[in-house]
């Protein structure tokens, strides 16, 4: 006969839980807090840890920036751009694989953008499957950089 029993925490028996310790660390740069807090949740449901800022100046003050893998900032913030924040680290020695986010595209912005060694420049709003090829694309970037 077949057992019915279910775990005593109530998840179901196929459940494996998902160890994040070791997975990239994506923050997240965005004034905009609902897309803030939706761009968190996508990332950790694609499987990797993510931390979320209002502004590029919370970022710099981030204890944990040097275990940034990938950088996802709005272009459009006040204070500092994310192309701004970009070039800051950049300056700073931080090659952090940046993608650029925005609602509001330019071509000029995205040429200057990618002349500034950004990994990808996406318009919001953007597909689940756009954000991960340029997840993937900036943690391969940044693998590259790290092992030359």
């Amino acid at each position: 006969m077949a057992s019915s029993a279910q775990p005593l925490d109530g998840r179901s028996p196929g459940y494996r839980k998902v160890d994040l310790a070791n997975k990239p660390l994506i923050s997240i740069v965005d004034d905009d807090e609902p897309l803030r807090q939706a761009t968190k949740g996508l990332i950790r449901a694609l499987g990797y840890r993510a931390e979320i800022f209002g502004s590029a100046e919370d970022f710099l003050r981030f204890d944990r920036l040097r275990s940034t893998a990938c950088l996802i900032a709005d272009i459009q913030m006040p204070r500092m751009s994310g192309l701004e924040l970009h070039r800051h680290l950049v300056r700073s020695g931080f090659s952090i694989p940046t993608i650029l986010i925005t609602a509001y595209p330019d071509d000029h912005v995205r040429a200057r953008a990618l002349e500034a060694g950004v990994s990808c420049y996406l318009t919001k709003p953007f597909s689940k499957a756009d954000l991960l090829a340029c997840i993937h694309s900036a943690l391969d970037r940044g693998r590259e950089d790290s092992s030359s």
